[in-house]
């Protein structure tokens, strides 16, 4: 036995520490590393640790074997651990309707996510957030809810956006995406344009990130995709969120989810403000999360579909596919499916807006083509060229009166639901 433990000794030690330095590994470096760096560290040390074995004689071989199925089964472990400890989220309740005109109505901020569910926004169980006093909630949304609130310094009344960062984040990633928050907050808030909602401030208080923002008394475009209004004013509207974009992409802002439910209007003192300038980027988790896209389907660009590099281009598209989407009641591409969805925006041409409403001009017409073109190049390379266009088009048509809209066809299965924000995984 004396004899055994002198020939076996040093092979257990080693073993005995490959088995120590696993444990140290999944202990304090896994949980630091993100999903696929993680599975390809381990399976290149189990590898390595297995060549060894094979290269060199026993009893040294059985140390190193023994460390690669430690490796193995310690990352299996640690995987599934983490997913059977993963915090999952009871459905929200439909939030109650407001009782005055809102900055965000509950349809604005719906946000739908494939997949597992985003942490429920918690209801604010205090009456001020920072220096504001809370009124009541507004709105709600998977990042968090909105309020309307009271500047107590100069009576101002402001609408206040939360965003739980962490219950959508964690670790390195809370600190990238905070420090991200305060930065597009800031970038957003510098944004100076009469058709742009006005960023006050932004804060945090007790792990609740917020921005304040100008409360508007108007109605956002959502309910006008139905309901439609006079071409006139349908392309009045485009030309000022066109030029409000040409305006932001030139300070370096793209906005990422424009849509109609982002856009409000009072048409009785012609108002027209873009807003949510900045809370796509804030929310989008792309550079932490590998493959995630963040957007609306049926408004999606082709190359934000796709995953790729957006700019003002990208903006431009939405706001064609909100055009004809307000022109005529229906949405270019319309699928069933997401992937029938996806396949239809890369490669199909949408019908003519004429084809739903035949009073609409040539060139009207004309600009929504160009807007929805497939290629980013091939489209309006500046938001101020297609405001001037929309506003010639709209000259042209100066004594046509307003016409009764027409009757909108009804959806096919599940369309309506990719005219809400999501989450795209692209690497699945």
């Amino acid at each position: 036995m004396r004899f055994f433990w002198i020939q076996q000794g040093p092979a257990i030690a080693l073993a005995c520490a490959w088995v120590l330095a696993v444990l140290a590994y999944l202990r304090w470096a896994l949980p630091r590393l993100a999903p696929v760096t993680a599975m390809f560290a381990s399976a290149f040390g189990a590898i390595a640790l297995l060549l060894v074995a094979a290269a060199v004689r026993s009893p040294w071989s059985v140390p190193c074997a023994v460390g690669a199925v430690a490796l193995g089964v310690g990352h299996a472990g640690w995987m599934f651990g983490v997913l059977a400890l993963r915090p999952r989220a009871a459905p929200a309740p439909a939030p109650a309707p407001a009782q005055v005109p809102a900055q965000v109505p509950a349809s604005t901020a719906r946000r739908l996510v494939p997949g597992p569910a985003p942490a429920t926004p918690a209801v604010l169980d205090r009456k001020t957030l920072g220096r504001y006093g809370i009124e009541r909630e507004i709105g709600r949304g998977a990042m968090g809810a909105v309020y309307l609130g009271k500047d107590p310094k100069i009576g101002r009344l402001v609408a206040i956006k939360t965003m739980a960062l962490s219950k959508e984040f964690h670790g390195d990633e809370l600190v990238e995406a905070r420090q991200r928050f305060f930065r597009e907050a800031e970038t957003a808030g510098r944004l100076q344009h009469p058709d742009i909602v006005t960023i006050f401030d932004a804060g945090e208080d007790q792990d609740l990130a917020y921005i304040a923002m100008e409360f508007l008394k108007g109605e956002d475009l959502q309910r006008h995709t139905q309901k439609l209004l006079p071409v006139a004013d349908v392309v009045r509207i485009a030309a000022r969120v066109a030029d409000a974009l040409g305006y932001a992409h030139s300070q370096g802002v793209v906005h990422r989810d424009i849509k109609p439910a982002n856009v409000m209007i009072d048409l009785a003192v012609d108002l027209v403000k873009v807003t949510d300038f900045g809370i796509a980027r804030i929310a989008d988790s792309s550079r932490t999360r590998t493959g995630m896209v963040l957007g609306t389907p049926s408004f999606m660009s082709p190359e934000q579909m796709a995953g790729r590099r957006v700019d003002g281009r990208s903006d431009l598209y939405s706001l064609g596919v909100m055009l004809y989407q307000l022109l005529t009641g229906q949405l270019p591409h319309r699928a069933d499916s997401m992937a029938t969805l996806m396949y239809e925006i890369a490669n199909e041409t949408p019908p003519d807006v004429r084809n739903w409403r035949p009073e609409i001009t040539e060139a009207v017409a004309r600009i929504v083509a160009l807007a929805l073109e497939k290629r980013p190049e091939s489209r309006y390379a500046d938001g101020r060229q297609m405001a001037a266009d929309l506003t010639a088009a709209l000259a042209q048509m100066g004594g046509i009166p307003a016409t009764e809209s027409p009757p909108t066809a009804a959806d096919p299965p599940n369309s309506r639901g990719f005219d809400a924000t999501v989450k795209i995984n692209r690497s699945k």
